[in-house]
């Protein structure tokens, strides 16, 4: 089957790989344009840019340039909107990481685990104009546990959605497309004022938020400091890696040790 796909995040790189290793043959490969990244800002290509660069596949970074009649459009974590000159070319399908029609829109893997969710599931979809609308031609539930972190449950997506895709695209025409049922809810693209810890949240809350975001900012005795991991235990917050403004990650015990008997202070 002669395809096009498009995605860009580092968990949709095993799930294109495995189309390719089916044998497939790609004729592009659509992802965000390189972005700058960390301190120094330096421009750094997609985790699919460089794989498909790997592969000898030819790759676009602007929509705009979709000119291409494939069999199929694959779509996983993309992040940009598709207009009629990819809708119209071939049927599109996506993998999309929630249990639709909730979690619809950018963010629903962060969604999901800032939620305290401990199940979700893995949608084969059609891309329809409307944002995350589409019927639905496979789904699969996962459970997410209490310790997961957005890392973790893309993983779980990645290997769910290989499957899914394998499955699908080696018989498209046996799976039927069931609509959504049931009221909508939507995402929205979290930002770094996300990670800001209100300390009255109580520790569930501020534990979902640093496995979702990967951090929570915050002041301990009026130093700036991002907590990178917790965990809850008789419902009681406890931090286990910290990284103070300037420094590398640490954990709490050297933290708490650099403070000198002082006493902790948290949001302070």
């Amino acid at each position: 089957m002669k395809l096009v796909l498009m995605g860009t995040n580092e968990f949709v790189v095993p799930i294109f790989d495995s189309i390719l290793k089916a044998g497939h043959e790609i004729l592009a490969v659509f992802t965000r344009a390189p972005k700058p990244v960390g301190r120094k800002q330096v421009i750094t290509p997609s985790p699919v840019n460089v794989w498909a660069d790997e592969n000898g596949l030819q790759v676009y970074t602007n929509i705009k340039d979709y000119n291409l009649s494939p069999d199929m459009v694959v779509v996983v974590s993309y992040g940009a909107i598709l207009r009629e000159n990819v809708l119209g070319s071939a049927p599109c399908i996506n993998i999309h990481p929630s249990d639709l029609p909730k979690y619809r829109g950018p963010s629903p893997i962060r969604t999901a685990i800032y939620n305290g969710d401990r199940k979700s599931a893995v949608c084969l979809m059609q891309i329809t104009e409307e944002l995350d609308a589409g019927d639905i031609y496979m789904r699969q539930e996962f459970d997410i546990d209490k310790n997961d972190t957005n890392e973790d449950v893309e993983k779980i997506v990645s290997k769910i959605g290989s499957q899914m895709l394998t499955e699908y695209l080696a018989n498209p025409h046996k799976y039927i497309a069931i609509p959504q049922s049931g009221v909508p809810t939507y995402t929205h693209k979290f930002t770094s004022d996300d990670e800001i810890i209100d300390w009255a949240r109580g520790a569930d809350a501020i534990h979902n938020q640093i496995r979702a975001l990967g951090s929570g900012r915050t002041k301990i005795n009026g130093i700036d400091v991002k907590i990178l991991e917790t965990r809850v235990e008789n419902d009681e917050l406890k931090i286990l890696r910290i990284q103070p403004s300037g420094k590398k990650p640490m954990d709490w015990k050297s933290f708490v040790n650099g403070l000198r008997g002082t006493e902790i202070e948290f949001g302070k």
